[in-house]
């Protein structure tokens, strides 16, 4: 007799306890690699649900901000070996929720059980400064002190990472949390909240709650218990959060869109280059703030690039990321495959001449939202391919005489998250380094990569202005507080 296995469903997080949504309703989240998989279940939420996490973490931060940081550093370490033993279960239900592969998502997986034991070392590391006073008699230093209670509001894109790398900071530094994960990712982020929950985090600590973004996101952001929203998602959203953090008087970080270049000089080593062109911007399907989307060439080996390229695109395997060999998985969801498709007509229509890719992958045991690797030239700077943030595995390539004009370029764009360029020659690098508006800038490497110690942050539209992981991450989370004794 075959036996039907029921879907599970996955509660909200709430004052130590996972706990049924007010509304009694949940959503499906589908498999974006094979649509007629069901991951599980997860709440719809109601105001009533995210009021009372915001009130369930206020009456508990006070006790958790009393706490030494090394015994707040202890539930972050006992967290991380769990999550570690979980690797392979958590890493499953990322790719079978967002469908990047299994290793890229074991990669992160494995991402967030280092920045869990990070922050852990952080309860130990000074927060303040001895400052001489003018008193000869007086001390005078500062400390810092935690905002309070945090929203914390992430994508769908890296739901292990993300997620770990805004709450470790905030729990480390004296906060408590609220967090609204993406809803095609809810499952991922309620395995993670497990392992605290798991690691004996104290009652209220930590909550967690499902559901529209527009609602609970709207709820987070005018509830009197939330004293400042940590956000990663679309400009759109974040600016909307900004204004009503502003008209609060709490504190917002916002970490949003990017349309980053990579630049090729003349001298590059053209291999390295283009391995690193395809895996910062065809890797989890384009779905990185800072993949690869722009390929700025210069003349002299611009055909000896696009060929080399070319030659590496096609080679790409897409399929289930569950599926050894499996190179690219699909898009998230339908809407995010109909903005790729969209914006590859749009390149079309405005006269880009598409070099490989730009369709839909139609193929027999292929029951998802894919679409082809996709690479464009003659590209100019006006076009919606060179402007427009696509999300998606679409690379635009454009042609320059000079590295000043491929900085000008790069340049050309209300987005500052991160820009790479491959060059041998030292003033193209410092001309890179000191002129290029972005928050990351790398040499030699793709533009899709961020080590955990280091702040990052974006420029111009992409940004709050304000810097994530590393030890700056502290200057979101507390306040300074400066101290006078006599």
């Amino acid at each position: 007799m075959t036996t039907i296995a029921k879907t599970k469903t996955y509660l909200n997080y709430i004052n130590g306890e996972w706990t049924v949504s007010e509304t009694g309703e949940t959503a499906e989240s589908k498999n974006p690699a094979n649509t007629d998989e069901v991951v599980g279940l997860y709440q719809l939420s109601s105001a009533k649900d995210f009021d009372l996490a915001a009130t369930s973490a206020r009456k508990a931060q006070k006790a958790w901000r009393k706490l030494t940081g090394n015994v707040r550093g202890d539930y972050l370490l006992k967290a991380a070996a769990i999550l570690e033993e979980r690797i392979e279960d958590i890493a499953t239900a990322m790719t079978k929720e967002m469908g990047k592969t299994f290793a890229e998502a074991k990669g992160e997986t494995a991402r967030g059980v280092a920045i869990l034991r990070y922050y852990a070392g952080e309860g130990m590391r000074p927060i303040g400064d001895v400052i001489p006073p003018t008193d000869s008699e007086a001390l005078m230093f500062t400390t810092r002190v935690p905002l309070g209670v945090v929203g914390v509001i992430t994508p769908w894109n890296f739901p292990v990472a993300i997620p770990i790398w805004k709450m470790a900071p905030a729990l480390i530094y004296g906060n408590t949390v609220v967090i609204k994960p993406a809803s095609e990712t809810a499952v991922t982020c309620a395995k993670v909240i497990a392992c605290l929950h798991d690691a004996g985090i104290p009652t209220g600590v930590i909550n967690m709650v499902t559901g529209s973004g527009s609602l609970i996101g709207t709820e987070m952001a005018n509830h009197p218990e939330i004293d400042g929203i940590t956000f990663t998602g679309s400009n759109a959203v974040g600016k909307q959060l900004a204004q009503t953090a502003i008209s609060r008087g709490i504190k917002y970080q916002l970490e949003m869109g990017g349309k980053n270049p990579v630049i090729v000089a003349n001298d590059a080593d053209l291999d390295l280059a283009v391995e690193a062109t395809i895996s910062g911007g065809l890797k989890s399907s384009g779905q990185k703030c800072t993949a690869t989307s722009r390929v700025i060439v210069q003349s002299e080996v611009y055909e000896q690039f696009k060929e080399k390229l070319l030659e590496k695109v096609a080679g790409i395997t897409i399929g289930d990321g569950m599926e050894e060999g499996t190179w690219m998985g699909p898009s998230a969801n339908e809407n995010q495959l109909n903005t790729v498709l969209s914006a590859i007509a749009k390149g079309k229509s405005e006269g880009a001449t598409l070099l490989f890719g730009g369709e839909k992958v139609e193929k027999e045991g292929l029951n998802g939202h894919y679409v082809e690797p996709t690479v464009f030239e003659g590209v100019s700077s006006t076009m919606a391919l060179a402007r427009e943030e696509i999300f998606g595995p679409v690379l635009a390539l454009m042609k320059v005489n000079t590295i000043e004009e491929a900085l000008e370029l790069a340049n050309d764009s209300e987005y500052g998250l991160s820009a790479s360029i491959f060059t041998t020659k030292i003033s193209n690098m410092l001309s890179f380094i000191n002129e290029m508006d972005a928050g990351l800038v790398r040499i030699n490497a793709e533009s899709a990569g961020v080590e955990l110690q280091a702040p990052f942050g974006g420029m111009k539209q992409s940004s709050s202005h304000s810097r994530e992981q590393g030890q700056a991450a502290k200057e979101f989370y507390t306040a300074i507080k400066t101290v006078f004794i006599k």
